[in-house]
């Protein structure tokens, strides 16, 4: 029976915050939307309380991962609660669906059941990323959809859904602009993980197309999906402020490009460091992206200012 601090690190906590971060803050962008729309309690509660739902559930797919993922992580990440025995298989699963439950039960109490319905697409998104008879981790490309789907497009629209119905264009296209930086971004965690993932049979794109070609392949998306953020504002696709969603669409694209930077000079170095200084900058560019882009709503709302 594991202690407490293993339970919380089989979560894997670090990973839980840019989600959290982000789901509040296109909560405020649902509500900075629409003008007419008063900040009170009916707005801010459901808001709190999806946030957490998506936080348990984030968490409980993690556990889900590191269960399907056991023999490739005894390689690749050794120390972790399951492959260390530091927790055993039984108890995590135990935990996991005490997590999934409290996470389907929160998301029952969120006024608009369209969130409750995108909460259950994501249980099956995540699940097919890592169980059979699916397990997209295996097949290059599709591995990164099924990433890109949860933490990238859905996490957008299940934040707006906790405010507003998400049956109109905006949050799907600000969703999509976080989708296709997932897209790519989501690769740069398989570079250190080549051994434990081609003994496992998953067919990363680092496996399939050489580090170097891999890390040319996703860099467009440290670039790409912000650059369409300031032409959709500027074509009056999004309700936010035009200028400082311009602006901000610029900042990032060129953030991007360092990023692309650092992962194309020396790529191999990919491969030998867990946490490489271009991972870093990808988690901090996709916090500021999305608290940047929640300013942008804010000002209109709060100052009457395009």
């Amino acid at each position: 029976m594991g202690n407490l601090k293993d339970f919380i690190q089989l979560t894997r906590p670090f990973t839980l915050a840019a989600p959290l971060v982000g789901f509040m803050a296109f909560g405020m962008v649902a509500w900075g939307s629409d003008l007419t729309l008063p900040f009170t309690w009916q707005v801010l509660w459901p808001i709190l309380v999806a946030a957490i739902s998506a936080t348990i559930l984030n968490a409980a797919s993690n556990i889900l991962n590191q269960y399907f993922d056991q023999e490739i992580d005894r390689i690749n990440k050794p120390d972790r609660p399951l492959p260390s025995g530091k927790v055993v298989v039984k108890d995590a699963i135990i935990f996991m669906f005490i997590l999934y439950a409290l996470a389907i039960g929160l998301a029952w109490l969120v006024p608009n059941k369209q969130y409750l319905a995108i909460v259950m697409l994501t249980v099956f998104v995540t699940y097919a990323y890592s169980g059979p008879p699916f397990r997209t981790k295996r097949f290059g490309l599709l591995a990164n959809l099924t990433m890109a789907i949860p933490r990238g497009g859905l996490l957008v629209v299940a934040a707006w859904s906790a405010v507003r119905s998400v049956y109109m264009p905006e949050p799907w296209i600000l969703g999509g602009v976080f989708f296709l930086f997932i897209l790519g971004a989501s690769t740069t965690k398989d570079f250190s993980d080549i051994e434990g993932d081609r003994a496992g049979g998953c067919r990363t794109l680092p496996i399939i197309l050489g580090v170097k070609q891999a890390a040319i392949a996703i860099t467009p998306s440290f670039i790409i999906p912000f650059i369409l953020l300031s032409v959709l504002s500027l074509l009056g696709l999004l309700s936010g402020s035009m200028w400082l969603l311009t602006s901000i669409g610029i900042i990032l694209a060129l953030w991007g490009a360092y990023i692309s930077y650092l992962l194309l000079r020396r790529p191999e170095e990919l491969c030998l460091e867990e946490n490489h200084i271009s991972w870093k900058h990808m988690y901090l560019l996709m916090v500021f992206a999305q608290l940047s882009i929640c300013s942008a709503y804010l000002l209109p709302k709060l100052t009457g200012l395009g």
